[in-house]
């Protein structure tokens, strides 16, 4: 599978948010954007998503143009900015709701991932209980248990302590072993650097390739 990015641009209004942004995406890699807060980033992820229609440009998964707003690349999930469930719910009922719109899904699958995460003893409090790094698990559950071909997280760690970030970490890898498309956000570096295949810097509107596995040195 092969995701293309030809061509982007982003302005809203009289301001140039992102513009000639060209990149290819392939199975079987993670691949990192850092930035500082506010530098485009999180835009970026979200025309990918499909929540922001580019001002010009393409998005194309194995050549079929998926540019316009409300539609993204098939078999997509993402974790955007804060994950967003109901408040009364506990962990496991938030998950098993969303999960009864698929009918792939089930109390398996739940259980599964919540281990995965080691979220076990956290699956029956109440979402309003949660943590901000909890909070931030159960979005990434979510993420997990649909089993999509991509997987797009913008600020993953936020709010989640090391020990927990490094069991995250090797779930990605494991999933980058499927052959998934991981695209990842962060405003800290090393966060992700030692995680993706290749990490860009989104700077002043343009995004610049910092590392790749084939060369760990950061060349900008």
């Amino acid at each position: 599978m092969k995701l293309e990015i030809k061509n982007l641009k982003k302005q809203f209004g009289d301001t140039v948010v992102l513009e000639d942004v060209n990149l290819t995406f392939s199975s079987g890699h993670i691949y990192g954007f850092v930035g500082r807060n506010g530098s485009g980033k999180s835009v970026l992820l979200k025309m990918i998503c499909g929540f922001y229609s580019p001002s010009e440009g393409m998005i194309l998964q194995d050549g079929r143009d998926y540019t316009k707003a409300n539609e993204f690349p098939k078999n997509t999930r993402a974790l955007i900015e804060k994950p967003k469930f109901l408040p009364d719910l506990t962990g496991y009922e938030n998950l098993e709701l969303l999960a009864s719109i698929q009918n792939k899904i089930g109390k398996k699958e739940i259980e599964d991932v919540m281990k995965r995460l080691n979220m076990e003893g956290e699956k029956n409090k109440k979402y309003s209980k949660y943590s901000l790094g909890t909070k931030q698990k159960l979005g990434i559950a979510q993420v997990l248990m649909e089993d999509p071909d991509i997987m797009i997280l913008d600020e993953p760690l936020n709010g989640i302590e090391n020990k927990t970030a490094e069991i995250i970490r090797n779930i990605l890898k494991e999933e980058k072993a499927k052959g998934k498309i991981i695209l990842i956000a962060s405003h800290i570096k090393e966060d992700i650097e030692n995680l993706a295949d290749e990490v860009y810097e989104v700077d002043g509107g343009r995004v610049k390739l910092m590392t790749s596995d084939s060369n760990r040195v950061t060349i900008s």
